[in-house]
């Protein structure tokens, strides 16, 4: 299995701080995004990957969130297999110490 890009949540908040736009995707359940998100992330959860394939661009980097890192490491791995430029987001949520919004 191909070892997947990771990026931490103090680089994310570096990049978004420098104004740049990346790709996020937070995978995590209703319930759970009910607390907040990155904002500008959008919203799929991991069930509904395998469906929402059209909503992916291959020429695009992809951010994955969960709460800790695990399902979104696991959608990684998924979307590297179909061919897509993905990073994961280490420590999830849970490490995230930057702003959040509500969906």
């Amino acid at each position: 299995m191909n070892q997947v890009e990771t990026i931490t949540p103090e680089e994310l908040q570096k990049k978004l701080e420098a104004g740049e736009k990346p790709e996020m995707v937070d995978v995590r359940e209703h319930d759970e995004v009910e607390s907040g998100m990155i904002p500008g992330a959008k919203h799929v959860p991991m069930g509904e990957i395998p469906e929402r394939m059209n909503e992916f661009d291959k020429d695009k980097e992809y951010i994955f969130i969960c709460r800790s890192s695990a399902r979104s490491g696991n959608v990684c791995h998924y979307m590297n297999e179909q061919g897509f430029k993905v990073r994961n987001m280490v420590g999830g949520m849970m490490s995230w110490g930057g702003e959040t919004k509500r969906p």
